[in-house]
């Protein structure tokens, strides 16, 4: 059984088919690369799967439960985390706090326990800080803790972002553009952390422009165009596919 089955996925702005019938699987373990020009429909099929947006059509099943039409705290809950092409800080809170937040979706202490400050509450509180910690630490910032989220820099912020959803324990980690800001090295050491991530037992799929990026880290990849799947397979094979040179460069270098 596959991690995550997308089937006949359709939603619809208007007139503009966002995402027209749109079916592939993720396999667990795996990244997959999901690219595609702009206005593909890339962002519009995570705002499905995360819940933040409803279908019109068809369905999505995490483990072989059906999740299409849950809201996305229920999904976030199931294992389903992502983070957003424009990052999302919290202003007024420091690293840690930005992280703890994701982590807090894990907690078992309970809305009234924390309102009151009860012992149960402030135990997990003190767990939750720790596990955050450790999370900013196997991503190399846990010295930014103490700092204000948005004083970083760009690519700091990133990491942080990213660090906030580990917190929360996906089993499916949704990158939207990762990559987006980040110079050359930036980069290169983003594809190292997303690999790591894999390497833990976090399954991923990854929209991203950075063409160097998504080939070198997707095990495979769909390909995304006028909301229709024009293309999937492995990354060497998408850079041969002959529709896929099409949509990024023209009928004339077909």
């Amino acid at each position: 059984m596959p991690l995550l089955e997308i089937a006949h996925l359709h939603r619809s702005f208007g007139g503009l088919h966002a995402v027209n019938d749109v079916s592939f699987t993720i396999e667990k373990g795996c990244i997959k690369g999901l690219i595609g020009p702009n206005g593909a429909g890339k962002t519009t099929l995570f705002n499905l799967i995360s819940g933040a947006l409803r279908s019109d059509a068809g369905a999505v099943h995490f483990k072989g439960t059906p999740i299409h039409g849950r809201p996305p705290h229920a999904i976030a809950s199931l294992g389903i985390l992502r983070t957003f092409q424009n990052i999302k800080l919290f202003a007024k809170m420091n690293v840690l706090e930005n992280v703890m937040v994701g982590r807090h979706s894990r907690s078992g202490a309970g809305f009234a326990s924390a309102m009151l400050r009860l012992p149960r509450s402030r135990k997990e509180d003190k767990r939750i800080c720790e596990q955050s910690l450790a999370v900013l630490e196997m991503l190399g910032i846990a010295h930014l803790a103490g700092a204000d989220a948005q004083s970083l820099a760009f690519g700091q912020q990133r990491h942080v972002e990213l660090a906030r959803a580990l917190a929360g324990e996906p089993e499916l980690l949704l990158l939207d553009e990762p990559a987006a800001g980040l110079n050359m090295h930036e980069t290169e050491k983003l594809g190292e952390t997303i690999l790591s991530i894999r390497d833990r037992g976090v399954t991923i799929l990854l929209v991203e422009h950075d063409m160097s990026l998504v080939m070198n880290v997707s095990d495979d990849l769909c390909v995304l165009s006028f909301g229709e799947l024009i293309a999937e397979g492995k990354p060497r094979e998408i850079q041969k596919n002959p529709e896929v040179v099409r949509v990024y460069l023209g009928d004339d270098n077909a």
